[in-house]
């Protein structure tokens, strides 16, 4: 059904379908980010939310990888499943995240100084301007293979996985630098 729905969509549609799509996501990561804890549906218990984040990230890194290795090597289910578990896993990852942020109204800070503070700023700034960006790539990248367009599929692809991968990878490093090193 969702592949005849995507066959059956000009490129047009689907590109204000995708772009919406990231605008509302980005928007409402940031309202939360930028209003914590305005949404508090109370009670329930976010403390896991970090270091689960943290595995969420470090396993889509791991995916991202391993579908990369069996795309080379022309395994082309496996690359499927693989990469659709990535996307899984990262889909997975945004709404606990944003349970996260609605119910965690004081925020954690890095407490690293000097050359460090400075690392750390440069790593989450990439991170959170690479997430919004990665949104709108993955989408496209999957629904372009999903559409059988293999050509346009691989020249997105070029571009979305090294950023995903980082975007997964600064993921473990923020969580690292902020709960982990002290």
């Amino acid at each position: 059904m969702i592949y005849r729905l995507l066959r059956s969509l000009s490129d047009e549609t689907l590109r204000v379908v995708i772009y919406a799509t990231a605008v509302v996501i980005s928007a409402l990561v940031a309202f939360i980010i930028l209003n914590p804890g305005l949404l508090r549906l109370g009670g329930i218990d976010v403390s896991y939310a970090p270091p689960f984040h943290a595995f969420l990230n470090g396993t889509v890194a791991i995916l991202l990888v391993v579908g990369y290795g069996a795309i080379r090597r022309r395994h082309i289910g496996l690359h499927r499943t693989v990469m659709l578990s990535a996307f899984a896993l990262s889909s997975l990852f945004l709404i606990s995240y944003v349970i996260y942020h609605t119910q965690k109204p004081e925020p954690v800070y890095f407490t690293g100084t000097g050359l460090a503070r400075a690392i750390y700023l440069f790593i989450l700034t990439t991170h959170i301007v690479l997430a919004a960006v990665i949104v709108p790539l993955a989408l496209f990248t999957i629904v372009r293979a999903w559409r059988n367009e293999i050509a346009r599929h691989r020249r997105i692809a070029r571009w979305t996985l090294p950023l995903w991968l980082y975007v997964a990878v600064t993921g473990v490093a923020v969580y690292f630098m902020l709960y982990l090193w002290r």
